[in-house]
């Protein structure tokens, strides 16, 4: 009878941690089915977001919420790491936004890149330790510049859909290679090459792809050459308001 006993509650209890197991491993994806959904809502075709709707939206309050619940440890892969960081930085940079609103530019925020408003798992987090302290150095992928948004009108558009773990490498391409022959964050012409400030300011992440000019070469429609000099445009940093565009 004890043995009986022993072996049932044994059997409870490996069952209860397989279920508990089980549903943390599918919180991530239920949240970036939301994400998915509210950004697909409230992000137009040219990235950019409608934040008055966003404010009383209740699907991105749970996707804050989903999210400060969560946080990455070493049973994650590398795809599953990475997709959340990028979501969390998108997210909360328009959580910020929304904290402040209404405002023209993120920079009219105090401090907007150094506050540590991202609470996770009671771990917090500023904008820029997620950028410079977790997504450049621990993944070494330039291509993460064109997937994270920071609110403004020359960053790279927001896009309209939740990064991905399952075909995070294939989205990375599709980000990149949108921006770059994106003619108003960028010109690559025959003869002229006047490039976003990112490739100025994060020169140092595209030396392992041959350089600025080599990285662009790779995903850009025109073929630029060897000789043109590499020129930086001005940046905007006007709010990426759908409604005043």
């Amino acid at each position: 009878m004890k043995l009986l006993k022993y072996t049932l509650l044994l059997g409870m209890i490996v069952t209860t941690a397989f279920t508990a197991l089980n549903a943390a491993s599918e919180l991530p994806s239920q949240t970036y089915d939301t994400w998915d959904e509210v950004l697909k809502a409230h992000v137009n075709r040219n990235g950019m977001v409608d934040y008055e709707a966003l404010k009383d939206d209740p699907e991105f309050a749970e996707v804050i919420e989903k999210l400060s619940s969560m946080h990455p440890d070493a049973s994650w892969s590398r795809e599953e790491q990475m997709a959340f960081w990028i979501n969390v930085y998108n997210a909360f940079t328009i959580q910020l936004i929304l904290d402040n609103w209404p405002v023209a530019s993120i920079n009219d925020i105090k401090e907007p890149w150094d506050q540590k408003f991202i609470k996770l798992q009671g771990k917090t987090y500023s904008l820029n330790q997620i950028e410079h302290e977790i997504l450049r150095p621990t993944f070494n992928d330039p291509r993460v510049h064109f997937a994270i948004n920071c609110a403004s009108y020359s960053c790279p558009l927001l896009p309209a859909e939740a990064a991905d773990p399952s075909r995070l490498d294939e989205q990375l391409e599709q980000f990149t290679k949108a921006f770059i022959n994106d003619p108003r964050r960028n010109t690559v012409v025959p003869g002229k090459l006047e490039v976003s400030k990112i490739f100025e300011w994060f020169a140092e992440d595209f030396e392992g792809a041959g350089g600025v000019r080599n990285f662009i070469s790779k995903y850009s429609n025109t073929d630029i050459g060897d000789s043109v000099p590499v020129n930086y445009k001005t940046y905007d940093w006007s709010l990426n308001n759908e409604k005043k565009r």
